[in-house]
């Protein structure tokens, strides 16, 4: 009896994997179909990808630059995991992709780490509440930002999803980041010997 139920959820699982694989072949058919690289859409991708990266490299304090990378990173990584919950829930998605396996590629690893690392830095050299201008971007992304998006068909938001939930979503990056930047640094200078 065990081992029908084993094979039968193999063949469910392999099953599942199969659909998955033909998304995603069917994802990449509709990105060359409809010449998904070469709208105007794609183009602000790119430049939504590129150019925060150009201005951080500017910009970032390079005193502090691997406190504010790392936070970045967490902010990348958190967005991105939220991102593909949603996009998998069927809450949002992009439908014109940089990267036809990584839809919201730009959005996830550019501009808003770059964004809030950069709101990171401010606090942290002018000595601002984190929590309070970090909240005020995530609330210009959710209800400016996010509806310019879906306007010019860079965002699509689908069912009873709405912009409030969107925010909530950036409540949990900054919160998280902040507080796994925060272990990090409590660590280091607990267990960081004394120079001579």
């Amino acid at each position: 009896m065990m081992v029908i139920l084993a094979k039968n959820r193999t063949e469910e699982f392999n099953q599942i994997v199969k659909t998955i694989k033909a998304t995603y072949e069917d994802l990449v058919d509709y990105w060359i179909d409809y010449s998904l690289y070469a709208s105007f859409e794609y183009w602000m991708e790119l430049a939504l990808f590129i150019l925060p990266l150009i201005f951080l490299f500017f910009k970032i304090d390079k005193t502090k630059i691997f406190q504010i990378g790392f936070y970045g990173y967490s902010v990348h990584m958190i967005a991105h995991y939220i991102d593909i919950f949603v996009r998998e829930m069927g809450f949002r998605n992009h439908p014109i992709p940089l990267i036809p396996f990584l839809p919201g590629f730009a959005f996830d690893s550019s501009l808003i780490p770059v964004t809030f690392m950069l709101v990171y830095q401010w606090t942290l050299n002018n000595k601002k509440n984190y929590y309070l201008f970090s909240g005020i971007a995530a609330l210009l992304f959710s209800f400016v930002l996010n509806p310019t998006f879906v306007s010019i068909n860079l965002l699509r938001l689908y069912g009873k999803t709405n912009y409030f939930h969107v925010f909530l979503g950036y409540v949990i990056v900054i919160i998280g980041a902040k507080f796994i930047n925060d272990v990090f640094l409590w660590t280091e200078r607990k267990f960081k010997k004394p120079s001579n």
